[in-house]
């Protein structure tokens, strides 16, 4: 079995734990986030391996009526307060062990950006990063580097694909279980 079936393997696996695991709080959430924004759950379309768009899963964050750019170009005053909270435990991602188990995204790997990235998606075109399914977490997260910095990330995410083995992709999710590493960043202006 090589490298890439053993890593999907471990995918499938701790993906069907987590869902099954953390299925009552992931109810909690989503009743939450009913009542805080109105609806439970919030899809968007990403791009994936091979440049293939698919819907991402993930608990909303912003208020109603956001638009639907990079978290880096979004105001603070965007993001409810609750929305403040899950994001920063990162629990707003749990429903990305969905896409996994669908075969869309891995638990390690680029963190997919949107259609409208233009400068990214240009950026891990030359990086070949689209040869691999995108992740929940990675290296970029956990050094800090969001998608605000496109030529960085895009070598970042080269970096991580390139040494990718299954000492590496365990220790990125237990430093991400750990708290480590940030999410994508938000600017700190309030909304005009």
């Amino acid at each position: 079995m090589n490298q890439v079936n053993i890593l999907r393997a471990f995918d499938l696996a701790l993906s069907t734990i987590g869902l099954t695991v953390l299925l009552p709080l992931m109810l909690i959430l989503a009743l939450a986030c009913k009542i805080d924004v109105g609806f439970s759950l919030f899809k968007q379309k990403r791009v994936g391996r091979n440049k293939k768009p698919f819907t991402i899963y993930k608990f909303p964050t912003m208020k109603v009526g956001t638009p639907s750019v990079a978290t880096h170009l979004v105001a603070s005053g965007s993001m409810t307060s609750f929305g403040r909270l899950i994001r920063y435990t990162k629990l707003d991602e749990l429903p990305q062990l969905w896409n996994v188990i669908k075969g869309e995204m891995s638990l390690v790997g680029p963190r997919p950006c949107l259609l409208n990235q233009i400068d990214l998606i240009r950026e891990r075109e030359e990086h070949a990063v689209f040869n691999v399914r995108p992740g929940i977490t990675g290296i970029a997260q956990l050094r800090g580097i969001d998608m605000s910095s496109p030529g960085i990330l895009a070598v970042v995410d080269k970096e991580m694909i390139s040494q990718m083995s299954l000492k590496l992709y365990l220790r990125c999710i237990i430093m991400t279980l750990l708290g480590k590493g940030k999410g994508d960043r938000i600017r700190t202006q309030k909304s005009e």
